[in-house]
């Protein structure tokens, strides 16, 4: 949750930055503001990719030493103390949320709800689009097609006519369809072209793909005010975007708004109900897009090859710096996680510390449900110690930086069991010597012919779902052993510092490999076998 609380922050900066420019450019064309405002959502959706892949930077962080952060008292920082800190937004995230799955409930009952709404709509678009009647042939068919050849469009537009009066929209990917009234073969020749002019302009601009793109931000981020302003604000200008392609094929821009107040007299159905597909005729926005065309002097081209490279350029300088920064933390924080077995399970009654030169040790139990917490500790270089009987004790150099540095996962792997045994006997008053073996013909061993194991089965690891959807990477070192029969035993993770996700996962398809018995001078033997495996993301 800290994640998403973090890329939300960052996405937002960018969202605000692009409705700034948006507003600042709101004397040029729509098309220009409509392509500053698309820009920047597709960048605010690229800072979570792009923060695993780009190298980290972050600021200088405090001067003063952990040991003099932590020993500082409380009454200099009233605000971090009442669990809010205006440094580190995600530091006050984590203590005022220390146990954030109530909210992960919320936020995921929120995306359920905004995307079966998105779907349902999708659907209902299909649904009408496949009981509608093909337009092949006539006058709206004609113009259609002339209309089509003026924007050099290629790809196939079907015009739909349906049984509704209320219905006026546009959508599609592959194949892009124009819906019609039913009252729409009653058009004057005026009419049918200026409406059809509007909605070409739509597939030619593509915006519908660029809207649903920025529908489904909206459904990720359905608490972000910013991302519901953006999408609004993204429709409002592709719809005068393509009023400024109609004026400029010659429409008067009073008859233009004869029909539009017309089309929007007919044409009622509210424009929520159709957030999948691009409305003529919203009556929301008809009085924002009228007095637009009606405006003197505003400019109505298409943005020029210059000023998108320099909107991208802008983003694109705002966008890396904002992905691949990592605030440098400089108040003490709670140090928290989980202690798990190597098959995954919590584990309780681990003791875990942290080893600092300056101020000592800190020490902890894991509680029942193997989460351990210590408060209070600053930014600095530590040493990391967990113990438990029967497992493993693990020692680790660990630096605490950055504000996610506070949270770990911690895995234990069960301890080598050893035994010695003393044989003790009385020494005897007169040593008898030793009896020797008789002789036999000597043999001489001669070693070294060893035949390389061919592996016949390998199954590979399958990601876990869980860390891919985390956006989580690791790599497993796994020590196994190849037995005389070729199977794979006593396959063990030589790591404390991996998820047990990753492990179980990597351990599972080990597990599986066989390979050709090992010969050692023509006699089977069990080999020693080093694995790593390596779980990453790409594009």
């Amino acid at each position: 949750m800290t994640m998403l609380f973090d890329l939300t922050l960052r996405s937002s900066i960018i969202v605000a930055l692009g409705l700034g420019t948006r507003m600042l450019l709101r004397h040029r064309s729509a098309a220009l503001r409509h392509r500053v405002l698309a820009v920047s959502l597709l960048a605010a959706v690229s800072v979570g990719p792009l923060a695993f892949v780009l190298p980290e930077w972050s600021l200088p962080a405090s001067t003063a030493t952990p040991a003099a952060a932590a020993a500082a008292p409380s009454t200099d920082q009233p605000v971090a103390a009442a669990g809010f800190d205006v440094r580190d937004g995600r530091s006050a995230f984590i203590r005022v949320f220390p146990r954030p799955l109530p909210l992960i409930a919320v936020w995921g009952i929120g995306v359920a709800i905004g995307a079966s709404l998105l779907v349902a709509g999708l659907a209902r678009l299909a649904r009408i689009g496949a009981r509608s009647r093909v337009i092949a042939d006539g006058l709206l068919a004609d113009i259609c097609a002339e209309i089509a050849g003026n924007y050099g469009l290629e790809r196939p537009v079907t015009l739909l006519q349906s049984n509704e009066t209320g219905l006026l929209a546009t959508w599609g990917v592959i194949r892009s369809r124009v819906l019609l009234p039913a009252h729409a073969t009653t058009w004057t020749h005026d009419r049918a072209r200026t409406v059809l002019c509007h909605e070409l302009a739509h597939i030619q601009r593509s915006d519908w793909i660029v809207q649903m793109g920025a529908e489904l931000l909206r459904v990720i981020c359905w608490f972000n005010p910013l991302v519901w302003i953006a999408c609004s604000r993204l429709r409002d200008d592709s719809e005068q975007a393509c009023d400024d392609v109609v004026l400029r094929a010659g429409v008067r821009a009073d008859t233009y708004a004869d029909h539009l107040l017309e089309l929007a007299r007919i044409c009622r159905r509210p424009a929520r109900t159709w957030a999948s597909a691009m409305l003529m005729a919203r009556p929301s926005t008809l009085e924002r897009r009228i007095a637009a065309m009606l405006k003197p002097g505003l400019k109505r081209g298409t943005p020029s090859r210059r000023a998108i490279v320099m909107t991208s350029l802008l983003l694109a300088v705002v966008t890396l710096p904002l992905a691949a920064y990592r605030s440098a933390q400089t108040t003490p924080l709670q140090f928290t996680g989980l202690v798990y077995d190597s098959t995954g399970a919590v584990l309780p009654d681990v003791e875990v510390s942290l080893i600092d030169s300056a101020e000592g040790q800190s020490k902890v139990l894991s509680g029942p449900d193997g989460r351990f917490s210590l408060p209070s500790i600053a930014p600095g270089k530590y040493l990391l110690e967990a113990s438990r009987p029967a497992f493993k004790a693990l020692k680790q150099e660990i630096e605490l930086k950055t504000a996610r540095d506070w949270d770990r996962a911690i895995t234990l792997q069960v301890g080598d069991v050893q035994e010695t045994i003393s044989v003790r006997e009385k020494r005897p008053a007169t040593p008898k010597p030793a009896t020797q073996p008789t002789p036999g013909p000597a043999r001489v061993v001669v070693g070294g012919n060893i035949r390389v194991p061919l592996k016949l089965v390998d199954v590979k690891p399958v990601y876990p779902a869980s860390m891919r959807d985390a956006g989580k990477e690791g790599v497993v070192p796994i020590q196994a052993f190849i037995a005389q029969d070729g199977s794979v035993t006593s396959a063990r993770v030589l790591t404390a510092q991996v998820h047990p996700d990753f492990a179980r996962a990597a351990l599972q398809a080990v597990e599986q490999w066989r390979f050709q018995p090992t010969l050692l001078n023509g006699k089977p033997v069990e080999v020693v076998m080093n694995v790593s495996v390596t779980f990453s993301l790409g594009d």
